[in-house]
């Protein structure tokens, strides 16, 4: 693939990442919406937290949004989705479907940037065997 086809590519995959990430998780605990509070609660959240992690988790975005800051803002996106993990790890919620989902974004995440980052790829080259 050509650098600007794979450049696009990444481009792609981080605005789904973005949309996905905005839509699904930042709006409703920024909104306020009962769903994401209900959520908090069954995951054993106390109350209270989840305009905070709105907020930490619109950061993330923003960062990995902007190509000076994307970098940061993927290393913190996994360290806010090892959290995801471990309380889902904690309430004992289905391995494929619910623990695994914050490995499944993340890589998802990484590839929009190693897509569109020359200098990611050029640290983590695609070897073919």
């Amino acid at each position: 693939m050509n650098p600007k086809a794979m450049t696009i590519a990444g481009w792609v995959l981080t605005g789904l990442y973005a949309l996905f990430m905005l839509g699904a998780s930042v709006a409703p605990k920024l909104m306020g919406m009962p769903v994401a509070d209900d959520i908090m609660r069954q995951l054993g959240w106390p109350e209270g937290y989840v305009l905070m992690i709105g907020l930490i988790e619109l950061g993330c975005v923003l960062l990995y949004l902007f190509p000076k800051t994307s970098l940061l803002g993927a290393v913190l996106t996994m360290g806010l989705l090892g959290g995801a993990i471990a309380t889902q790890m904690r309430v004992e919620a289905p391995l494929f479907s619910h623990t695994l989902f914050g490995i499944y974004l993340g890589l998802f995440m990484w590839g929009g940037l190693w897509l569109r980052d020359p200098a990611l790829r050029a640290l983590f080259p695609w070897r073919r065997p």
